[in-house]
């Protein structure tokens, strides 16, 4: 699982517990604007395959987390629940995409797209 926080104009995404382990990353954090959008996408978070893991840990059905590489992107994952997946696109940063789970999906879409709109 993991937060989301927006201050000072950049983005910090915050994984918390034991999947700061299995993730090989604790935090992730980016300028706003290389934001360029927020979705859910419940269909992407639950496919089976997501790239070559590069470090990270793949149990399908149980977690996803780490960083993977495919079709020449990296995206880090952190995703156990794909119905509480959040999708970040991103701009001149290493990471193309960030998938992560949070508590509450709706208000963090709109608590992302606010800042942006700013």
């Amino acid at each position: 699982m993991a937060t989301i926080d927006v201050a000072d104009g950049s983005l910090t995404v915050h994984v918390t517990g034991l999947d700061r382990v299995l993730a090989f990353k604790s935090t992730i954090t980016v300028p706003l604007t290389h934001v360029s959008d927020i979705s859910r996408d419940v269909e992407a978070a639950g496919k089976l395959f997501h790239g070559l893991r590069l470090p990270g840990t793949s149990i399908p059905g149980v977690i996803t987390a780490g960083s993977f590489l495919r079709s020449g992107e990296w995206t880090f994952w952190d995703v156990h629940d794909p119905d509480k997946a959040v999708l970040l696109h991103l701009n001149h940063e290493h990471f193309s995409q960030v998938v992560v789970g949070v508590d509450d999906p709706d208000a963090t879409v709109q608590l992302v797209r606010a800042a942006l709109a700013r």
